[in-house]
């Protein structure tokens, strides 16, 4: 049964059957798929200071976004990292995907890595957005993971997809 939908996301409840013959009743996320790229540029990578309402603070994060139906994941890849950084790439190659919080949501988010960046012409923030593109050295990452600077999950898993 559907319980909310928007444009991004929606919501069901439904009776599930587990593997182990228990029956439940879950409410399950919906809210797309979603790409986040780790732009590097030479031994330093972009990444974002990122407004996030929902925890009301900045958190430093990878560019990502989510995919339009039907859309190829490279294709939003280079898409989302033009809107949110104002850079293209001349390569951006795929790295596996993640699956975000598996227990209430079918999120996937794709994983990419841009090389090659160059300023593009098509750079146009969302208006709903409060982003600051921040240079960081790549060398400094992991510090940055344990020191709890670089919090933000799916940003952790690409740093090690990337430069694990």
């Amino acid at each position: 049964m559907e319980i909310f939908r928007s444009r991004r996301l929606w919501v069901e409840k439904k009776h599930v059957l587990l593997p182990n013959g228990v029956n439940k009743e879950s409410v399950i996320i919906h809210p797309g798929h979603a790409v986040a790229i780790l732009p590097i540029d030479g031994d330093r990578c972009k990444l974002l200071r990122q407004y996030r309402y929902a925890l009301g603070q900045y958190i430093l994060e990878a560019p990502a976004g989510t995919m339009e139906p039907d859309e190829d994941p490279a294709a939003t890849a280079h898409r989302e990292l033009i809107e949110e950084t104002g850079f293209a790439a001349r390569s951006i190659e795929p790295k596996g995907f993640i699956y975000t919080t598996p227990g209430f949501t079918d999120e996937k988010i794709f994983l990419f890595e841009a090389r090659g960046l160059f300023p593009s012409h098509e750079f146009k923030k969302d208006e709903d957005e409060v982003i600051e593109v921040v240079d960081v050295v790549t060398g400094d990452l992991n510090a940055m993971i344990c020191d709890g600077t670089i919090c933000d999950a799916k940003t952790i898993c690409l740093i090690h997809r990337c430069l694990g």
